[in-house]
């Protein structure tokens, strides 16, 4: 009895992760091999980096914080410190929005701390 395979299915694998590595160099693109390594390692990568993209943003929006609270004589700690004693519940997210992009508005967030 001759050996069946699903040769269907496996060319319909292969066509989906062809797809997917449509547009990368070289042979990443069009060799099955080398394509399977790629996308499985940019899975990997897509993963890892989406968790490193929330410590990313975390870092940027202390940093406006940090700049904007030094402009009037206040240091990141010092800020947050007195932001969590006053139970003023804003994010860090939108702190750091208003220190970039609403100056006066964190500039009275700053002056109901003092």
């Amino acid at each position: 009895m001759p050996r069946s395979v699903n040769a269907v299915a496996s060319r319909q694998k292969r066509k989906k992760i062809l797809k997917e590595v449509k547009g990368q160099f070289g042979r990443r693109k069009n060799v099955w091999t080398v394509a399977k390594n790629a996308y499985e390692k940019g899975m990997v990568y897509a993963y890892r980096d989406r968790r490193n993209k929330k410590r990313e943003f975390r870092a940027l929006w202390i940093q406006r914080i940090n700049a904007g609270a030094r402009l009037y004589g206040m240091s990141y700690s010092e800020f947050m410190g007195k932001i969590h004693a006053k139970d003023i519940q804003l994010s860090r997210k939108a702190l750091a929005d208003l220190a970039m992009n609403q100056p006066d508005a964190f500039k009275a967030i700053v002056d109901a701390l003092k």
